[in-house]
């Protein structure tokens, strides 16, 4: 049985069949952002589970009596089969179950419970720097959290998406907020393996406890399409004027939540394309997000310039609100730092991993050049 001969459950009249072959369609899916692709044998014990022959922690046990014959999995070493039957089972019965915890012990979790007994650090923290190698940035790496700060980085992020208020919030504004801190998360690359897998299914958690009725179907089709999003969503080559873009994995949640047909395609992300598609060439939307980054401007907005006369030596984001006198971190980021940054006047002391919690700033040689020319303007003064 191949995967798409689980979507005849999808228009099934009884909604828990449908909504079991979602989940397995959607974990089956997931793997192939590692390049696996499920067995025979767990397409028919997936379709076991959904017809209610037996249960999901019984379909765990079958696959688990499967691979205990030493000539299956000698065949499965070849392809990694064993790891993708066992984990998209584990996927289907997390997706399942009603519990979800919001912090990063949470995170963490959903990864031990995936990879257990598939990699020797499941759950764990990674304790080692890495690199990988990515298509879609023509072989070049994404810049990953340095090992030493992970854990902080991961309470960090978790503690400032817990304070944030969804509030009057438009939904195009709920999704890029969102998406940020999807591609925040996954940046960090908490583990040696397995990272993208257990972002999506705690981004899947997580939306339902935000109230959202997700469909899985769209991890299940565009799973590669998503790890993509994430990697350009991302990655800075400055000499190639390549910056970060949350584009693509706006694109891919709003399919998911507004009901958008965005088409959904891998090989539009690939880094150096200029001939993208009329459709998918960024709507005034989407690059109202984006505009700052791209226009050369001949007078600075109040807030960098501002900045630009606090900022002395290397200051940290709280050294320079107070340098300011400013109270609101988001306030600050959105209308003083961000900007600055994506201007070319200020920079990270530690650029590799951006939300260090020792990270600083400093201006830039530009940065130093505009300071000096503003100093003269009687708005400095």
């Amino acid at each position: 049985m191949k995967q798409d001969d689980l979507s005849e459950y999808l228009r099934a009249k009884e909604p828990s069949k449908a909504e079991l072959a979602g989940m397995w369609r959607a974990a089956i899916g997931l793997q192939k952002v590692d390049g696996l692709t499920p067995s025979a044998y767990l397409m028919e014990t997936a379709r076991r589970n959904i017809e209610g022959e037996i249960t999901l922690e019984e379909a765990g046990k079958a696959i688990g009596e499967y691979y205990k014959s030493k000539a299956v999995r000698a065949e499965a070493a070849k392809t990694r089969t064993d790891e993708a039957d066992i984990v998209s089972q584990r996927m289907t019965e997390i997706l399942a179950e009603p519990t979800f915890s919001f912090s990063p012990a949470s995170y963490i979790s959903i990864h031990r419970k995936l990879f257990l007994g598939i990699y020797k650090f499941a759950g764990k923290i990674r304790d080692y720097n890495i690199t990988k190698s990515e298509w879609v940035l023509k072989k070049d790496t994404v810049r990953y959290e340095s090992a030493e700060v992970i854990a902080a980085t991961l309470e960090y992020e978790f503690e400032r998406e817990r304070n944030f208020n969804y509030r009057g919030l438009s939904p195009q504004e709920i999704i890029s907020h969102f998406s940020r801190f999807i591609a925040d998360i996954w940046q960090v690359h908490a583990f040696g393996e397995g990272n993208t897998r257990t972002t999506g299914i705690f981004a899947v958690k997580y939306l339902r406890t935000l109230g959202y009725a997700v469909e899985n179907d769209i991890f299940a089709d565009n799973s590669y399409y998503f790890r993509n999003a994430l990697v350009r969503a991302n990655y800075t080559n400055i000499p190639k004027g390549i910056h970060p873009t949350l584009v693509y994995l706006e694109r891919f949640f709003a399919n998911l939540l507004l009901g958008e047909h965005n088409e959904l395609k891998s090989r539009y992300l690939l880094v150096g394309l200029n001939d993208e598609p009329e459709s998918l060439v960024p709507s005034p939307r989407e690059q109202a997000g984006e505009q700052v980054g791209e226009q050369v401007a001949n007078v600075l907005p109040n807030g960098v310039a501002r900045l630009l006369k606090a900022l002395k030596g290397e200051m940290s984001v709280l050294e320079m609100m107070m340098a300011l006198k400013l109270g609101g971190r988001r306030n600050f980021l959105e209308k003083y730092l961000t900007p600055a940054i994506e201007l070319g006047l200020v920079e990270m002391t530690q650029p590799n991993s951006p939300r260090s919690p020792t990270q600083k700033y400093r201006l830039t040689p530009k940065g130093l050049a505009a300071k000096s020319a503003e100093s003269r303007s009687p708005r400095l003064g």
